[in-house]
Formats: C-alpha cells, structure tokens, sequence
C-alpha cells in the first residue's frame, strides 16, 4: 500500500463531544494571524477537514483541530477549529480538547496543581488555566473573547410552530437562541431528532431575517448555529440547553436537508452566548456561576467576569470550565487508490452538501 498524507491525531471528548486534536503531519500554515491560517485552509487546503470530519474517518458529531506556532509572542501555540459547515473562531469543547491534548502528552511544560499559558486562536487569544493532578488536566478553565447580545425578544414565524421569540448573541459564533418551552421540546437525547428539525428550521429562518457581522472583524458573520434552552434536570445546574449544529448547507426548500447534530457537551460557545443574553436581559450578574447542562447531563460552569466593549455593542468577558477525556491516539492516512480521499456523506445521516 502506498500511502500519503499521514496525520498523527489525538482523539478525545469534552463531557461527550469529541474533539480530534492533530498534532503532526502538518507542519505550518501560511498566515500572519491564526485567522489568517484559517482563512487560507478554507480557501486552499479544506480537503484536510473534509478528510478528518467526513465518513470514513469521521461522523456528523466530529470535530477537528489544528494545532499550529502562533506569531503571537504570547501564546504557546495557536490552532484552527476545524466543523462540518464551518471554521469557527472559537469553540469551547474543542479548546478544551487542545489543552488537555498539549498537557496530557507533555506538548507544553506543566506544573501541579495548576498550569497557565496563552493560546492563539482565530476569534482572538485567550487564557487557559488549567488544573492539573498526576499529568492530567482534571479541569481546564479558559477566558473566552469577549461575547455580546446583537437582539433581544425578537419574534419570527416559523412554518408549522407560528411565532417563535428569539434573541442573537455572539459567544465565539453567532447563535439564535430559543426557548424549549416556548416550543414545546423534551430536552432529551431520545428526542434528539425532533430538537434538530425545529432548530434547523428556526435558524434558517433567523439567520435570513437577521444580517449579524462581528463589528471588529466583518469576515465573521451571520447565524450558524442554535441553542434551544430549558429548565435543568440536575438541581445543581442553572438551565439545560442543546445546542444545534448543521451537518450540510440547508436549502428552505427541501426539508429532507434540515439535518444537524446536537452537541454532545453543554457547549462552551454556546453558554457565552446564553449568558450574554441573560446579562443583557438584566438575568444574571456578573462573578456568579451558571451552570449549564447539556444533552447528555453534563456539565459546564460559566462565568462572567468582566464588562468591556466591542464596537457599539455592550459586551461581557467570559470564562469556561470543563473537562476532557482522551480516548485515543491515530495516524489518518489516504491511499492512492481510495475513491474517497476526502470523505463523503449520504443523506441517510446528512444534510445536503
């Protein structure tokens, strides 16, 4: 066998969503900034994700990293967030994925009980603190960018629902945000199907209504991504959400490509957002602790530390805490005669592409 492209990867999971962390194979990227990087893999080099995340090597729930040198003197390292529909400028369980990868398998130097550096990612550099305990992160907390209402209490009409009421806030994405309740949703894994559909069907109609761009860097736009958020079944947790990622480029028209897949972690992105939200409704206080509750029960904390500015908007800086699992450790490789260097999909499980 002949075989090319080979990438050495750690994979793990962040309280249930995995996170493929590469660590070799790819020695640089062209680019000043990690957004830079990123922009010249999505523009020139995507068949690195489409072969990570795509059948065989990958599945509607994956996601995938790059961990790159950064420019910035500050950070240890930078990496780029590889999704099924998109480059996010940041992302909660897949930083936290990074961190324990570098500290896990001695790619940065560790010290007990905590360990803190700086990382360089697309949306911005953030700091990581990490609780560490015989050479495992036992918990990692990172202070995300700053994260921002753009809309509160909008009302939309969604086919089949009627008026849905929506707000839109950037917590490293723009999200539409819904209430569970309101739509009359079981935040349930065994529901999972039925929480895709109506997301899927909200956020297009959101993101079509709703013209976001990020005031600070007009490449990062639009709504991509939902939260439907309930009451929590864990008495400790402050709310339960499910968050709503696209597995395909939807088309309004044809229902049978409203496919996505509900993060399997409590989202760290996706929990900025909704706290933005909250504190911009005058719901929840800055140095209090929001405990969020995803899909499969478990957690992160959240926290708002800070109030700041981007652009016009009122924002607030966040922090996240949460833990990751390794489970495995891979060389990918691509065979000259595979018919499917870079993956495919099948609309049994996926959206359209």
């Amino acid at each position: 066998m002949k075989i090319s492209n080979m990438i050495h990867a750690v994979d793990l999971h962040a309280c249930g969503e995995p996170g493929r962390v590469i660590v070799g194979g790819v020695l640089d990227v062209p680019g000043e900034s990690m957004f830079d990087k990123m922009q010249y893999l999505s523009q020139n080099a995507d068949s690195l994700r489409l072969r990570m995340l795509r059948e065989p090597r990958g599945y509607p729930a994956a996601n995938c990293n790059l961990i790159l040198p950064s420019n910035n003197p500050e950070a240890v390292a930078g990496f780029v967030i590889m999704e099924q529909t998109e480059y996010p400028g940041m992302s909660g369980t897949n930083t936290i994925c990074v961190v324990t990868t570098l500290i896990e398998t001695g790619m940065v130097d560790i010290t007990e009980p905590f360990t803190e550096f700086k990382l360089d990612t697309p949306a911005g550099l953030i700091s990581i603190s990490a609780e560490v305990k015989d050479g495992k992160a036992v918990n990692v907390t990172f202070e995300n960018v700053p994260a921002f209402s753009v809309y509160k209490n909008k009302s939309i009409s969604v086919p089949e629902i009627g008026e849905v009421t929506v707000d839109i806030a950037y917590g490293g994405m723009f999200y539409v945000i819904l209430d569970s309740e309101e739509l009359g949703l079981e935040l349930s894994p065994g529901n999972g199907g039925e929480i895709v559909r109506v997301a899927e069907m909200v956020k297009a109609i959101a993101a079509e209504k709703f013209q976001v761009v990020h005031p600070l860097n007009k490449d990062i736009s639009g709504i991509t991504i939902a939260v439907v958020s309930g009451p929590p079944e864990n008495p400790e947790a402050t709310l339960k959400n499910a968050v709503v990622v696209s597995t395909g480029k939807l088309d309004w028209d044809k229902p049978e490509t409203w496919k996505g897949v509900i993060d399997r972690s409590p989202c760290g992105t996706g929990t900025c957002a909704k706290m933005a939200s909250l504190y911009a409704k005058n719901l929840l206080d800055l140095d209090t602790d929001f405990i969020h509750e995803g899909i499969l029960g478990t957690t992160f904390t959240g926290r708002l530390v800070r109030k700041t500015r981007v652009g016009n908007f009122d924002a607030v800086v966040p922090t996240i805490s949460g833990r990751a699992w390794i489970t495995g450790f891979a060389q990918y490789v691509v065979d000259e005669n595979d018919p499917f260097p870079e993956g495919f999909t099948i609309g049994d499980i996926w959206g359209g592409n």
